[in-house]
């Protein structure tokens, strides 16, 4: 499975070249994961006279910004409401004043370098009627943060819907192009951009941080994590979120896509957004929780079927799934990796908003180091007194990642096969093995996830390995994929 923004730049990275990694020194800021959050932070740093280097353990993009749909709005589907009930209305307006900001800088840099933008206006639409309530809560929530937007009865799309609230003149893009625009821009102020580099390990000393990769450590005097979801334990985020994955399609479709951009309010989620100057729509949804689906293949075939059913004579052209970190408060996490320390920053759930949200956390990430300060910050920080309130939702998150946890190893130890067609997992004494068979070779894995010791659970849609507790993934034959995790799985 491989995005259409990925697929767009296969075997032409963007000519991003700069200094080799034995080449590498000992540098002011360290920017941990090349996707749209650690590029911009450390372009905003390079730019300010900074010494970087971006650290990624693949490529650019490969994990979140490369695999999203590409919209850049405000309207966020019902997010604003979900804010709104949790929040005081200041920090909602301050959420929708960093999102606004961060769209415009991307927006303006776009324009710039003469990078495609397409603008559109943004619908959130009710399916049947059990969805107008959550339509007319957005509407409610968005006018109270200022946003131009109004209701609407009807849209032009073939699809099921009953109510609608839309705002106009909101963009998507293809973000492969803007990343590897910043990743130059970046190498140009005298910054490096280190791909296929793993951070495993930082190590932090009197005045400087150590951060240990397969290849050699790497020094730095400060620290950004941007990396979906934090990478070092210590400060428990993987607590505090909740990691999603979620599934898109291409289509060739006669007559064209829609013009606008859509998102359902009710469920199963759909997005639509129109791509390639309207001759690709792009359909997105079906999203569940990482490792805890029977079987996300299931919930490809139905975004197919859903596409083929409403836009007859669709010809799907691409597939590919993302993963994405949602936090406990609704909000981003911007900030400290532990409170008082500002060594190791890092940002994290977006919540599937990272083009905006993701250019914001850069914003407050570069202000902090810089000593600067943004007046909407409030609405993204890592630590806030707001956070106690949010307890009872930590209890439920972690609770069922405790059941999950004994659910995985009661499967293993009493010898109930996990698995379906070519993978399962079995036990072999007290160890839950993995094994994937492909053209009559098998590969056989550890199948524990080597982050806190969940069983991994078989995603017959991507052939891999996925952990139910806290989001990590493996390929087939172990190697680590994304996730809290550092390390891959143990091959037997």
């Amino acid at each position: 499975m491989s995005s259409l923004w990925l697929d767009h730049v296969a075997g032409h990275r963007g000519a991003v070249t700069g200094r080799s990694w034995d080449e590498r020194g000992r540098y002011d800021t360290v920017v941990v994961g090349a996707g749209v959050t650690g590029l911009i932070t450390g372009l905003l740093l390079a730019r300010a006279g900074q010494h970087v280097a971006v650290v990624e353990a693949r490529t650019i993009g490969a994990v979140t910004t490369g695999n999203t749909t590409g919209k850049v709005s405000v309207l966020q589907g019902t997010r604003l409401a979900e804010i709104g009930r949790r929040h005081a209305s200041h920090i909602l307006r301050s959420y929708v004043e960093g999102n606004l900001e961060g769209q415009q800088w991307l927006l303006r840099y776009c324009h710039d370098r003469e990078i495609p933008v397409g603008t559109a206006p943004d619908f959130t639409f009710a399916q049947t009627e059990s969805g107008v309530d959550a339509v007319r809560a957005q509407y409610t929530a968005a006018r109270s943060a200022g946003l131009p937007v109004r209701l609407v009865p009807e849209l032009e799309i073939p699809v099921p819907h009953v109510d609608a609230v839309t705002i106009d003149d909101q963009a998507f893009l293809d973000p492969m192009p803007v990343l590897h625009a910043v990743a130059r821009d970046l190498i140009t102020h005298g910054g490096d951009v280190f791909e296929h580099h793993r951070v495993t390990s930082v190590r932090t000393l009197v005045r400087f941080h150590v951060l240990s990769t397969p290849d050699g450590d790497i020094e730095a005097r400060r620290v950004v994590l941007a990396t979906g979801t934090p990478i070092l334990d210590r400060g428990g985020f993987f607590a505090r979120l909740k990691a999603e994955r979620s599934y898109a399609a291409a289509f060739r479709v006669p007559g064209g896509a829609p013009g606008g951009m859509y998102l359902t309010a009710d469920q199963p989620t759909r997005s639509l957004r129109p791509a390639e100057a309207g001759r690709v729509l792009v359909v997105g949804g079906n999203g569940h929780d990482v490792g805890r689906s029977t079987s996300p293949q299931a919930a490809v075939d139905d975004l197919l079927a859903w596409t083929g059913r409403h836009f007859p004579g669709a010809t799907p052209t691409h597939r590919w799934s993302a993963q994405d970190y949602s936090s406990l408060n609704a909000l981003p996490y911007v900030g400290p990796l532990v409170p008082g320390s500002d060594g190791i920053l890092i940002a994290t759930g977006y919540g599937k908003w990272g083009l905006s949200n993701g250019v914001a956390a850069g914003l407050v990430l570069a202000g902090r180091i810089l000593g600067g300060h943004m007046r909407w910050g409030e609405a993204f920080q890592s630590y806030s007194p707001t956070q106690l309130f949010d307890l009872p939702a930590a209890v439920k998150a972690n609770g069922e990642v405790a059941v999950e946890m004994v659910a995985g190893w009661g499967d293993a130890l009493v010898g109930r096969q996990r698995g379906q067609g070519r993978a399962r997992i079995v036990r072999e004494g007290l160890l839950p093995v993995g094994e994937y068979t492909s053209d009559g070779h098998t590969e056989r894995v550890c199948a524990v996830c080597p982050h806190l010791g969940g069983v991994l659970r078989w995603n017959d849609a991507e052939a891999s390995w996925d952990c139910p507790l806290h989001g990590s993934r493996f390929t087939a034959g172990g190697t680590l994929l994304e996730g809290p995790a550092t390390t891959d799985l143990r091959r037997l």
